[in-house]
């Protein structure tokens, strides 16, 4: 065995063994793997719009028109009509000036925060921001400061000790948490930030659709779009597509498009994701009503697991059932599969040693059959 075989061989023994599992078919709430049928509680398409007829039709047409790919970058010749098209509605959907289009919500995030602040400067994060969130903090250079999970007495304390020290300063925070369901404190957030001289940042990933009068997430429910910097979000969840967003000044929005290394120097969106994300957000302002129904469904099932005695929380569509060892959520995880539910063991290093939990996503598009029959498979679990 070379050094290199040897390293990965070592490292790869002292982590957590995670496997690839293809997936064969799925469909809103539903997915099939080689050892595996029945009902999707581990997805992301919270509103079951990735086989909406308006995003699939909008797809083709794209696909029968622009072909498969963009081609190269938008600095490039990359940059579609349909591009401005679906920033424009964005802009309008979030309530901002403008609108920028990143390839994933990883890119956006490690490309924005790196472009905003560099090593005279300094990032207040929540402390179980997104990964994404963090990598970017690091390449940035500036200096990461971890507050308390939404604490903002503990933040407030951090910026009063710190922030005189650095230039710029940037609070970074999601609005719904994506493995605890919780929610921000954002306007405590936007107290601080203008007391203190600072910019928020704030990931709308698992809130963009769902929350608000027409899904345009917590930021805009709370009123607060006006005192949000910069607002991050994804097609990828909620939104049934691809790719993601930072809706913001339109002074911010031409910066990064000369900033941003994850904006410059990658390929742009497929035309027929771009087509299917501007039906999204057509659907979001003519099916208000689902996003809320969704929220309801998952307050009735939340109560449902605390009657039968499991640790939960959360205040979404995210429902994590604490369990505490990575053994016994793998147990769990895997009992309910043989009973036709996927729901996934999340472990550490996602969430912090000794919190392993199930993370059961609810959608629009699960039945209340299916519903009742997982409460019922965990019921006998408990």
């Amino acid at each position: 065995m070379d050094e290199l075989a040897s390293f990965l061989a070592q490292r790869d023994a002292q982590q957590t063994r995670r496997t690839l599992l293809p997936v064969r078919d799925r469909a809103p709430g539903l997915t099939a793997t080689e050892h595996f049928a029945g009902v999707d509680f581990s997805s992301n398409d919270y509103l079951g719009l990735s086989a909406h007829p308006a995003l699939l039709a909008a797809a083709h047409a794209a696909l029968e028109r622009y072909g498969c790919g963009a081609g190269a970058s938008r600095l490039m010749s990359g940059d579609l009509q349909l591009n401005h098209e679906v920033e424009e509605a964005l802009a309008d959907f979030k309530g901002t000036e403008a609108a920028l289009l990143f390839s994933t919500g990883y890119q956006a995030n490690t490309g924005i925060l790196p472009a905003l602040v560099d090593r005279h400067d300094v990032i207040f994060a929540d402390q179980l921001s997104h990964a994404s969130l963090l990598d970017g903090a690091l390449l940035s250079r500036a200096k990461l400061l971890r507050f308390r999970h939404n604490d903002p007495d503990d933040l407030a304390a951090l910026l009063a000790r710190r922030r005189a020290q650095f230039t710029r300063a940037l609070i970074v925070t999601e609005s719904i948490f994506s493995m605890d369901g919780d929610r921000a404190p954002l306007a405590q957030l936007v107290d601080l930030k203008e007391r203190f001289n600072c910019r928020l940042y704030v990931d709308e990933a698992h809130a963009t659709g769902i929350f608000g009068a027409h899904g345009a997430g917590c930021v805009d429910e709370d009123g607060l779009t006006e005192h949000v910097d910069f607002i991050m979000g994804t097609f990828s969840k909620a939104l049934g597509s691809f790719g993601a967003y930072l809706a913001t000044s339109r002074l911010a929005v031409d910066y990064l498009v000369n900033t941003a290394h994850s904006f410059i120097y990658s390929t742009a969106l497929p035309p027929a994701v771009l087509a299917a994300n501007l039906a999204a957000l057509r659907v979001c302002r003519e099916e208000p009503a689902s996003g809320q129904a969704l929220l309801r469904s998952a307050r009735e099932f939340r109560q449902a697991l605390v009657a039968q005695g499991w640790a939960t929380g959360g205040a979404s569509q995210i429902i994590p059932v604490q369990v505490g060892e990575s053994e016994y959520a793998l147990h769990l995880s895997a009992a309910l599969a043989w009973q036709g539910f996927r729901i996934l063991a999340i472990r550490p290093p996602t969430v912090p040693e000794g919190t392993a939990r199930l993370r059961i996503s609810l959608s629009a598009a699960h039945t209340p059959a299916q519903l009742a029959a997982v409460l019922e498979a965990l019921r006998v679990l408990a």
